[in-house]
């Protein structure tokens, strides 16, 4: 079963706040510890969508299960947020559904290159993330946790047909 994946809505606000304390609670982070905020939950449209990036959205009977955002950093780099997924729907292969369909996307819309950041206690993020050609690019300390930031060269589809 994959996810059905499409843009996000105003009315998946509340959903999607939930699925991001959900999923940082799996792992012991909460909103607010210096790592993790959930600030710009209330302005995806302004934040991600207006200004050239994405929020998508995957879905499982029509229930929102999985999601990941795509916020412009420059005209060649965006930095991938918010890629979480159900406690009861990971391990199987949803967080690659979402994080392939983003990547297609940036691409689409003219990015080079992606960057991130999780925390070594995602270690799912971190395999997932070393599995699709990301390489770690630093670490820092923040509170308890230590943040990880990763960093992805995108290929132009022109470039892959050639």
């Amino acid at each position: 079963m994959k996810p059905k994946i499409r843009r996000y809505r105003w009315s998946d606000l509340d959903t999607i706040l939930a699925l991001h304390q959900i999923s940082l609670a799996e792992v012991g982070l909460t909103p607010g510890d210096g790592v993790y905020y959930d600030d710009d939950f209330p302005r995806i449209q302004e934040i991600y969508l207006a200004c050239g990036g994405d929020f998508l959205v995957g879905e499982v009977g029509g229930r929102v299960v999985a999601m990941v955002g795509l916020k412009p950093i420059d005209s060649e780099t965006a930095e991938l947020c918010r890629l979480r997924v159900h406690p009861e729907f990971q391990r199987r292969g949803f967080g690659t559904a979402m994080l392939v369909a983003m990547e297609s996307r940036a691409v689409e819309l003219g990015f080079r290159s992606m960057r991130g950041d999780t925390t070594l206690r995602q270690e799912a993020a971190l395999v997932l993330y070393e599995r699709y050609g990301w390489r770690e690019i630093s670490r820092c300390p923040v509170g308890d946790n230590v943040v990880v930031y990763l960093e992805k060269r995108l290929v132009p589809a022109a470039a892959i047909e050639r």
